[in-house]
């Protein structure tokens, strides 16, 4: 990766969950971040002051990763405030769940806005603004290979990210830039939690040959290996970072 006095990050959807931890893992490592969220402003600022305290940089940017403008305002101000984008992390998401006959069109909507349309936005604006050696790390999920029930639409916008990442890979390699996808397992968050009762999480967790869930700091580790030198040689990947449940 091509070095600057201090690299900078964008990480969408970095108020908690992974994005948190991302953001956190990335500013402990000396990048300067900015922590995005769509709502949450107090839990991003909690972030800001987290990772302020452990002595790195960070400031909190609010903005709409499913509205079209959002993602500009991000780059707007990384490069304001840090004098340029390095390294982008398309975090954020939603999932509802429901059978495919039962999905309604303002759901599928905006799943996909976010989703999906807020990863090619992403993409498309780093490929015109990130500095050359940069890194773009994308969110797909292991369920796109395990294809179960009530995951269609969750699965397709994941799937979709995939794609992109291994096209974009190609598209960005003269300039030094590489293009990943982490794809995780079940992690402990609140996304995943949301609406499951505890025998349906320890099912999940027995599946799982550590038996346990993930943690947010198992994917950041990832995101902060793809993020940083050792990853150089690393392009168009997809990491399936689930303990080895699939």
């Amino acid at each position: 990766m091509t070095q600057h006095t201090e690299q900078s990050a964008i990480v969408t959807g970095a108020s908690k969950g992974i994005g948190a931890a991302i953001a956190k893992r990335l500013a402990a490592d000396g990048v300067a971040v900015i922590v995005n969220y769509a709502h949450g402003r107090e839990a991003a600022e909690s972030v800001v002051r987290e990772i302020e305290t452990a002595g790195g940089r960070a400031i909190a940017v609010q903005a709409d990763i499913g509205d079209p403008a959002g993602i500009s305002v991000l780059f707007d101000a990384a490069e304001t405030t840090f004098g340029g984008v390095d390294i982008l992390v398309n975090n954020a998401g939603i999932m509802k769940l429901a059978p495919i006959v039962d999905f309604d069109d303002a759901s599928f909507d905006r799943q996909v806005a976010i989703n999906l349309g807020g990863v090619f936005r992403g993409m498309r604006e780093a490929a015109r603004r990130m500095r050359n050696g940069g890194r773009i790390i994308s969110f797909s999920s292991s369920v796109v290979g395990l294809y179960q029930p009530n995951y269609g639409v969750y699965a397709a916008t994941k799937a979709a990210v995939e794609a992109m990442t291994h096209v974009l890979a190609k598209e960005l390699g003269p300039r030094g830039i590489t293009v990943n996808t982490v794809a995780p397992g079940p992690v402990a968050t609140e996304l995943f939690l949301d609406g499951k009762t505890d025998t349906q999480v320890a099912a999940i967790e027995k599946m799982n040959p550590f038996g346990r869930l993930g943690q947010p700091d198992d994917i950041a580790g990832v995101v902060a290996f793809l993020a940083g030198p050792d990853s150089d040689w690393v392009n168009g990947q997809v990491i399936r970072a689930n303990g080895g449940m699939i």
